[in-house]
């Protein structure tokens, strides 16, 4: 069975340094895999290469079996693959539902001479854009429901903020989500609710997830399988249980081996 997604000897370097090195990797459809390491692992690198903000120095990505690989990110978001970032990226005096609109911009389908004249095409497409945002945004339930609708994006709190952003990446429709540290800046509760609201993601809306993340609590609860990265290299794999007690895994994050302490 072909991988949704399937990364093959994909390598970046900047300068002399290789933030991606030789990374091989494979995802399936339906399964939630975490990416994990240091900072400067690569992870973050992996994500902009496989959505097109940076072309790779080798290697191919490949989404369900047609390479990705010289695309723009328009495109390879009209694919179906959508993604959030470590920062919140959102236009902060625009509404919730405005932002949320945003990601159905690639899935327009009137045409300019309808949108100049406001035609009957025109409205109705504005109307599935607005109902497509709508229902992203309720996946949230009250967080982003009701009222908030109207509020600037900028009056929202961080855990919302980043919230939307997810609704955003939503309503473009995506098969593969990747999420970039969705959990950062959260307190325990808002972490544990986004950890359960990650795994409805892929049962409610059928994704297919691949996340980063450094709350080991988040990546034991969401992951069907762990990815280790160190320098841009895969350094292990498995389960969370197999990648957590794993001895260069445990090396690469406290910069020592596992038996010296």
């Amino acid at each position: 069975m072909t991988p949704l997604l399937e990364i093959a000897g994909l390598t970046k370097r900047f300068g002399g340094l290789a933030a991606l090195d030789g990374l091989d990797l494979a995802v399936a459809e339906g399964e939630i895999v975490s990416v994990i390491g240091p900072n400067g692992a690569g992870k973050t690198t992996l994500f902009n290469t496989m959505t097109g903000l940076y072309g790779p120095d080798q290697g191919d990505v490949r989404f369900e079996g047609q390479s990705v690989v010289g695309l723009k990110p328009n495109q390879i978001t009209r694919l179906g693959i959508s993604r959030t970032f470590q920062t919140v990226h959102l236009f902060p005096n625009m509404t919730v539902l405005e932002n949320a609109m945003v990601g159905q911009h690639c899935r327009g389908r009137a045409g300019l001479v309808s949108s100049v004249l406001r035609l009957p095409a025109q409205r109705n497409e504005e109307e599935r854009i607005r109902d497509r945002a709508r229902d992203c945004l309720s996946f949230f339930g009250g967080r982003l429901s009701g009222y908030r609708h109207d509020q600037p994006a900028f009056t929202l709190s961080y855990a919302n903020r980043r919230r939307l952003e997810i609704s955003r990446a939503l309503a473009t429709e995506p098969k593969l989500l990747l999420l970039d540290e969705p959990t950062a800046g959260m307190n325990p509760k808002e972490t544990l609710e986004l950890t359960d609201q990650i795994w409805r993601l892929r049962k409610d809306r059928g994704l297919t997830i691949l996340v980063i993340e450094h709350d080991m609590r988040v990546v034991k609860g969401v992951s069907d399988r762990v990815v280790a990265l160190d320098y841009g290299k895969k350094i292990a794999e498995g389960t969370y249980e197999e990648v957590a007690h794993n001895e260069r895994v445990i090396e690469a994050y406290l910069g020592r081996k596992a038996a010296a302490g």
